[in-house]
């Protein structure tokens, strides 16, 4: 089916909100026709991608890249005019498409994080939503994995027959893992969620409401993780630029 989008720095963004999302994630579970990988896009995916011609490439052939940040939506609703009412990010779609398939009977598998993170996840989500179908989970080691054990994990998932698949390795590492290994597993929706299960494991808080709606989240991230500080002085600052020059482009300054 074809999904509206809008282009930031050459990124293809679906302008669904999120019960549009998870209807289309319905539709694919329904259909089983083939998997569908499903990226969630903040700026840091933004200026990734501009340096990482590769990445770039695996969020324009995901078939959904969602907007997450909420500087992007601001960029899609100010430079590119797009009729979008709210962002699509991570952890909140996860809890959404858990509700919505309880009634339905959908499998979930979650791959990523440390083990107790893994498991409180899991702890805390069978509390809030009772019905859910846990297919499996694995906290892989933190290195890279050889043929053979990358091979046996996706045999274990395939075991599991899930209908959707959550990978919290942190970007872009999860993006590219699924981009790899997407024709190999089972599941028909596969989403990379980075911190979604350190915030439903209560591993780390998540900022109130008000804090994400200014597109202040990542500054409260930081007073919790510090070593997220380099990460953001070397995405933000170029974001701001970029969203500026275009400003001033679309006004006819230049």
């Amino acid at each position: 089916m074809k999904i509206n989008t809008t282009s930031i720095c050459d990124i293809n963004h679906s302008l669904l909100n999120y019960d549009k999302t998870v209807s289309v994630i319905e539709k694919w579970i329904i259909e089983k026709n083939r998997p569908h990988q499903i990226i969630i896009s903040n700026v840091y995916t933004i200026i990734t991608c501009l340096r990482d011609p590769e990445f770039q490439k695996i969020c324009n052939s995901a078939a959904m890249t969602t907007i997450d940040g909420q500087p992007l939506l601001w960029y899609a609703r100010l430079i590119n005019n797009a009729k979008i009412k709210e962002r699509v990010c991570g952890p909140n779609l996860m809890l959404k498409c858990i509700a919505n398939g309880i009634s339905k009977g959908w499998k979930h598998y979650f791959l990523g994080g440390k083990k107790d993170v893994l498991d409180n996840l899991c702890l805390n989500l069978a509390k809030k939503y009772p019905g859910l179908i846990i297919a499996g989970k694995y906290s892989p080691p933190f290195r890279p994995l050889s043929k053979k054990e990358n091979k046996d994990m996706i045999a274990t998932i395939n075991q599991a027959k899930p209908d959707i698949l959550w990978v919290g390795l942190g970007a872009p590492k999860q993006e590219k893992w699924i981009a790899d290994n997407l024709s190999n597993i089972d599941g028909q929706v596969q989403i990379g969620v980075g911190a979604a299960f350190d915030f439903h494991s209560n591993a780390i808080k998540r900022a109130p409401q008000k804090i994400q709606s200014l597109g202040l989240e990542w500054f409260f991230r930081i007073f919790q993780s510090p070593r997220l500080i380099k990460r953001y002085l070397s995405t933000n600052p170029v974001f701001i630029y970029i969203f500026i020059r275009d400003y001033l482009k679309k006004s006819g300054f230049f």
